[in-house]
């Protein structure tokens, strides 16, 4: 009997090995597939869909290695990625540890400057890549596409809201109460340039104020950031004035590489008692940040005083003209050294920069001549 049970413990001991080699061992997997967990669902069904996907080669030792790490009870529902050869140990780890849905299907919403557009897009596991569903205006009057419909409706689907890089709070707002999927009221509109511009993603009901609170308190983080390895004597004095000149260069640039050089004309200007003569600032004092101007700047605008109007009014203007993102507070504080203190569109989609007036106004010419071409092209 003593031989016997020996014998079995020694075999016992062999299968418990060998379940636990199995259990870290990479697993079956050619291809990463997304993995959906129902809400409600437990470990027995999540290990029943594994083998059905071919993703665990056995599901017993799945069960009960979640079990011995004491994970069965942390089951999240969601959408996970589970990489090529991910072992049993590592998905256990994926499914338990909660956070975000890293795969499956996702409703994004982007608060542009003209615009917030809405996405549905469903990640392929294969390529990583992301594949349009469908594709709209939010503020659009025609009907929702169905595979937008469906999306929103369905339990397992990620909301993620994307604001872009110089939009207004106002614009913000606005967009955040056009969005279904949140709840309760905004309150009182954030102050201007204090939402930070990023990728949130958001659950369904997710309160208003909340998600703004969430912007604010990282907008909040860039500018401390930013101000704590800025140069030394720039021509102003606080994170406010800061953020100001922050929000022009977001305006004032879409190329990234050209950041730095559009602070340096402005920060020149300043430090030569110029006034910044600035387009966007203009165009704030008149919209106040409350959509879009659409169309060309008059020259009556140009000469009419607003403390926005950097035409008529020395330094910076009163407030931010829109919500800078962290490379245009960076560009604020860390300008290039240029002589620069004039710029102009170069037909490009960048600018043609310049020291002096005379070589400002060739490059102002040759503008002027791209869009007469352009006019002439068009007509």
């Amino acid at each position: 009997m003593l031989t016997i049970l020996a014998i079995v413990l020694f075999l016992l001991a062999g299968v418990i090995l060998w379940g636990q080699r199995q259990y870290v061992a990479e697993g079956p997997l050619d291809e990463a597939i997304c993995l959906r967990v129902q809400s409600g669902s437990n470990m027995t069904r999540v290990s029943r869909d594994l083998e059905d996907q071919g993703a665990v080669s056995s599901g017993t030792i799945f069960r009960i290695g979640a079990r011995y790490s004491e994970k069965t009870a942390h089951l999240k529902a969601g959408s996970f990625l589970l990489r090529e050869h991910a072992s049993m140990e590592e998905i256990v780890d994926q499914i338990t540890r909660g956070g975000a849905s890293t795969c499956g299907t996702e409703i994004l919403y982007r608060i542009g400057v003209t615009r917030t557009q809405v996405q549905v897009r469903e990640l392929d596991p294969a390529t990583r890549a992301f594949v349009e569903r469908a594709d709209f205006d939010l503020k659009s009057e025609e009907e929702r596409p169905e595979a937008f419909v469906k999306t929103r409706a369905a339990t397992d689907t990620r909301f993620r809201i994307l604001v872009a890089e110089g939009v207004t709070s106002w614009q913000i707002v606005d967009a955040l109460n056009a969005i279904e999927v949140l709840s309760g009221d905004a309150g009182t509109r954030p102050p201007e340039g204090m939402l930070a511009p990023h990728s949130y993603e958001v659950t369904r009901g997710m309160e208003r104020g909340a998600l703004l609170a969430q912007m604010q308190a990282l907008q909040e983080k860039r500018i401390a950031d930013a101000w704590a390895m800025r140069q030394d004597d720039l021509p102003f004095d606080t994170p406010e004035e800061m953020l100001i000149l922050a929000s022009i260069i977001e305006k004032e640039t879409g190329v990234p590489e050209e950041r730095g050089r559009v602070a340096s004309v402005f920060i020149n200007r300043l430090e030569q008692g110029m006034r910044l003569q600035t387009d966007p600032t203009v165009i704030y004092g008149i919209t106040k940040g409350e959509g879009v101007l659409g169309r060309g700047l008059r020259q009556s605008e140009l000469r009419k005083i607003t403390p926005w109007n950097t035409y008529v009014i020395d330094g910076l203007p009163p407030t931010p003209i829109a919500n800078p993102g962290m490379a245009s507070l960076e560009a604020a504080v860390n300008p290039e050294s240029t002589d620069y203190v004039f710029f102009v569109a170069d037909g490009s989609g960048g600018h043609a920069f310049a020291a002096t007036l005379q070589e400002h106004n060739r490059n102002v010419a040759k503008w002027r001549q791209i869009e007469a071409e352009r006019q002439q092209d068009g007509d």
